[in-house]
This record gives structure tokens, C-alpha cells and sequence, in this order.
């Protein structure tokens, strides 16, 4: 009953759709069930939840081959986002395991969220699973250093700085650093890690992602 209303709550905080239309992401959230009434989702998998940088790795499982990992991240997401549907994308997975990459887009966003506001709704989505998944072990895969959001570029290290910092007192979490292994030797950013778009990645890039990840899975 707790997790039933604290749902309503959370749809009612942070759904700005009316009755009449379906909330945002509301038809990935619907392929997901399809896809797992197909077939049965792995037992405690390891989950990978988020924005586009996980929606587009399409071949996670080759990149980490004999773990039970599960891609529910949903493109365009900000952490609201994945709060509104954690009872959906996150919880009925009972995952042993939760990689959380987002919050590039809500500091990209035309509101302007800042580092702070970030790290509050992250503090958020790691309450919701800690509260139910005491458990489970909660890393955050560190926001990336994307060419064509170099303008927010101090906010994106703020932001990893102080979720850093609220991991380092919890127990059971990882705080992934992918973003100083994605620039040169000068501290730049480099454009061959990125496609066109200069916001999502080449096979390279995920390749960096698969060597620093790697070691923080469960077995």
C-alpha cells in the first residue's frame, strides 16, 4: 500500500500531462512491458536505467558478456523522468544492481536546472531505491563531457562532484567516473567519441564506457 501511494504521489509531482494525454515516455514505458511479457526479464539482473546514452546501447549484453544486465533506459530522460516511472522501469526488476546514467539532460534543459537541483532529484530516485530495494547496490555512471553541451560543461562537473560526494556516504554504491578518460591529453573533449550529433556516442566511446564499468558489475 506504501509504494501504491507513494506512486500516486510521485505521478502527481512530477506528470505535467492532463488527464486527456498520456504522460511523457509513457510509449517506452508501454514497449517495456511488452517486451517483458515476450519474455521473462533475468532474475536480480544488473539494470541500466536513464537517458539516451544507455537507450542506444542496443548491444549492452555483447559488451558484457555472462552478467545478467537489462537496458531500461529511455531516450530524452531526465531524472524526473525516471523517478515518474521507477515503479515501472526499476523496482518490479527486484534488480541486485542499479547503473544510473541522467541528469545531462535536465542541465541542458530551457529551465536551466542547476548542479544542485540535479543532485537533489538523484538523491530522490536513490531514495525511492534504497527505501525499496535495500539491498540493491546503486552506482551512478558520472555525466559525460559532450561536445555540443560544452556551455554547461562546470554545471556537468558540479554536478558529478556533489553526487560523488552523497555516494561516499552510503553504503553499497559506486560513483563511475567515465569523464576524464573521454578527453585528450590536454583536457578536451574528443569529437571521434561522439557522431554527428556531437551529443551521442561512437562504438569508441561505449568502448571507454565498457572498461571503466566493467569492474564495478556484481558478479
Amino acid at each position: 500500500m506504501k509504494q501504491f501511494l507513494s506512486l500516486l504521489l510521485l505521478l502527481a509531482l512530477c506528470s505535467g500531462a492532463d488527464a486527456q494525454t498520456a504522460p511523457a515516455f509513457w510509449s517506452d514505458i508501454v514497449a517495456f512491458k511488452k517486451q517483458d511479457s515476450a519474455g521473462p526479464a533475468p532474475a536480480r539482473p544488473i539494470l541500466f536505467v536513464g537517458s539516451s546514452s544507455f537507450t542506444r546501447w542496443t548491444d549492452l549484453q555483447q559488451y558484457f558478456p555472462g552478467y545478467p544486465v537489462l537496458n531500461r533506459g529511455f531516450g530524452g530522460s531526465t531524472l524526473k523522468d525516471v523517478i515518474r516511472y521507477s515503479y515501472d522501469v526499476v523496482l518490479p526488476y527486484r534488480p541486485k544492481q542499479v547503473l544510473v546514467y541522467c541528469g545531462e539532460n535536465d542541465l541542458a534543459s530551457a529551465d536551466s536546472i542547476s548542479a544542485e537541483e540535479v543532485t537533489l532529484r538523484f538523491r530522490t530516485l536513490f531514495g525511492i531505491i534504497r527505501t525499496n530495494l535495500p539491498d540493491a547496490h546503486i552506482a551512478f555512471v558520472s555525466i559525460k563531457p559532450s561536445p555540443s553541451r560544452a556551455s554547461i560543461q562546470p554545471k556537468v562537473r558540479a554536478a558529478n562532484a556533489a553526487i560523488r560526494k552523497f555516494l561516499k556516504r552510503h553504503r553499497r554504491t559506486a560513483f563511475i567516473d567515465i569523464y576524464d578518460a573521454m578527453l585528450d591529453a590536454n583536457g578536451n573533449m574528443r569529437a571521434s567519441l561522439y557522431v554527428a550529433d556531437r551529443l551521442h556516442m561512437t562504438p569508441e566511446g561505449y568502448a571507454i564506457w565498457q572498461r571503466i564499468i566493467g569492474p564495478h558489475l556484481l558478479k
